[in-house]
């Protein structure tokens, strides 16, 4: 793998690592990567840990439609009615702007890298 792309991949796995909004299976893929990659940087040991990470990813991001579900019901008891009225406005202007992802720190990491590798489009 190109350094690039690595750097690009370990910057996200280290975001999806610690993220409070990562769900302890995504982190523990995150980790896992770091680990492989770290103990075996060779071309074969970092393509294989890296599709491991994908196929854990893979369906894992929250889309856009869900965080507004979210935001329409949940939310409101969690967050409270002004703050999920906020963030659903937010979520509404970017989808009426194309967007199909969940923005939170954790799923922008997430959607990025499947996106590099063509899993998803952003």
């Amino acid at each position: 793998m190109e350094k690039e792309l690595f750097d690009y991949v370990a910057e996200r796995a280290d975001i999806l690592s610690t993220s409070d909004f990562s769900t302890q299976v995504t982190k523990d893929a995150a980790l896992a990567w770091k680990n492989a990659v770290a103990a075996d940087a060779s071309d074969a040991a970092v393509e294989e840990a890296t599709t491991q990470l994908l196929d854990v990813l893979e369906g894992r991001p929250t889309t856009i439609d869900g965080v507004i579900a979210f935001l329409q019901g949940p939310a409101k008891e969690m967050l409270g009615e002004e703050a999920a009225a906020q963030g659903l406005a937010a979520q509404l202007a970017r989808k009426e702007e194309g967007a199909k992802w969940c923005d939170c720190e954790a799923c922008a990491a997430a959607t990025e890298i499947l996106a590099k590798f063509g899993r998803v489009e952003l």
